[in-house]
């Protein structure tokens, strides 16, 4: 039996974060737009390798080989969806691609519900239950029967360092800026860990409605238990157009207007944060030139602002090149294949800040700080880079924060710079 998928209009179904039957959730929402999927109609978990990327392309192409599609609306994210998220570290296991069973999306005043499964013999579509008699009667989503509403009975959280304490960290910052200083690299990003434990499982679910309310501007996501709000757009690819959205160098939002002014006005004058930005900016285009008839980089930086950070910002637009030197056209897997990793999570020259990660971070990343996001059958997407986010297992969190280290870094100043980017995410388990 081949795989059948179908898109459909439907009424807005409102919150998409609320739509989530139960666990396993999948998402990528940003403004109140965007993807949810559940269920699964099959996944990869892609072993370590430079060409995870290549591979994770080969096998949503043999995933969806002879599928039948009918898409009745034709916006991106219609059709067949598969939500992925890769390994920092190409040296790591654990990069996985889920194909959906059902798929809801909400863009440009339209919503859309896509089904995937197997076809039957005989014709018709798959017994998908409420969802699928949902869809078929033409009707808002609603309160999907089949899962329980989400639950807040995670009570007091306990909290506990990650693989180095606070000192131990500030102590390899130190060590960072002295191999800097000594020439051989000019940026790496170093990221710590902390553990979060609860009192029953932790509802992703909630997390996804706190982080898509509070976070608006930041792209909502999850993936196999990694859930997060990042505010970074590594690829967006729609047909032949490409952007990107560039983040380095981070000050916290002010107590008031005035205060908030002056942050910004201090973080667009910083010599060491426009020297950060600078190299994320530049390994960015870098990567998207070769690949493009046309790429369009902003002169300097912006600000943006979320709830509790502004960042130094940079767009990218471009137009692909028709083809690559092998002939196929560039999919948004072959994009995140040379762009990740960038100098916003890795460093530059980028193998010598790998080497210098690894031997300092004393942990894993597994999957934060990789490429997180949604990819279509005709290799289209929208991929960010997996910032402010926790892994999730069952009543335990895994959260990240990191930072660029250049020269002047200050160890004490870095450390404060991870404290603010955890709220993103203790917010998220503790409101």
């Amino acid at each position: 039996m081949g795989l059948t998928v179908r898109t459909v209009r439907i009424a807005d179904p409102g919150h998409l974060a609320s739509q989530l039957p139960g666990s396993g959730a999948l998402a990528w929402i940003h403004g109140g737009e965007g993807l949810i999927g559940w269920g699964e109609v099959t996944r990869v978990t892609l072993p370590a390798g430079q060409d995870r990327f290549t591979a994770a392309d080969k096998w949503l192409r043999e995933a969806l080989d002879g599928a039948r599609i009918i898409d009745e609306v034709g916006a991106p994210g219609c059709g067949p969806v598969a939500f992925g998220s890769f390994t920092f570290d190409p040296a790591s296991d654990g990069s996985v691609l889920v194909l959906p069973q059902l798929v809801l999306g909400r863009r440009d005043g339209q919503a859309w519900v896509t089904t995937m499964g197997a076809q039957p013999a005989r014709g018709g579509w798959p017994p998908l239950g409420a969802e699928r008699r949902a869809v078929a009667g033409g009707s808002p989503p609603g309160k999907w029967s089949g899962g329980s509403p989400p639950r807040d009975n995670t009570g007091e959280i306990r909290w506990h360092d990650g693989s180095l304490s606070a000192p131990e960290w500030e102590r390899a910052v130190a060590a960072a800026v002295d191999r800097i200083r000594a020439g051989g690299l000019r940026k790496v990003v170093l990221a710590r860990d902390l553990y979060a434990s609860a009192a029953a499982p932790i509802d992703e679910r909630l997390l996804l409605g706190r982080l898509a309310d509070r976070y608006p501007e930041c792209y909502t996501f999850a993936c196999a238990g990694l859930t997060g709000a990042t505010p970074e757009l590594l690829i967006r690819r729609q047909g032949p157009e490409v952007s990107s959205l560039v983040l380095a160098g981070t000050f916290p939002r002010g107590q008031d207007a005035a205060e908030d002014a002056a942050l910004g006005a201090a973080l667009l004058a910083s010599a060491k944060e426009t020297e950060e930005h600078e190299y994320a900016a530049a390994s960015v285009r870098d990567a998207l030139a070769p690949l493009c008839d046309q790429l369009t980089v902003a002169e300097r930086p912006v600000l943006l602002k979320v709830a509790n950070l502004q960042h130094l910002a940079t767009t990218v637009h471009g137009t692909l090149s028709a083809r690559d030197a092998s002939g196929a056209s560039h999919s948004v897997f072959s994009l995140l294949n040379a762009l990740h990793p960038s100098a916003a999570v890795c460093g530059t020259p980028t193998e010598a800040a790998m080497e210098l990660i690894r031997e300092l971070e004393g942990m894993d990343r597994g999957r934060y700080a990789g490429p997180v996001g949604w990819v279509d059958s005709a290799g289209n997407g929208e991929w960010g880079i997996a910032l402010r986010c926790a892994e999730i297992d069952g009543p335990r969190a895994r959260l990240f924060a990191g930072g660029g280290i250049v020269a002047d870094s200050d160890p004490a100043a870095e450390l404060a710079e991870t404290v603010t980017k955890f709220r993103t995410m203790r917010f998220a388990l503790e409101a």
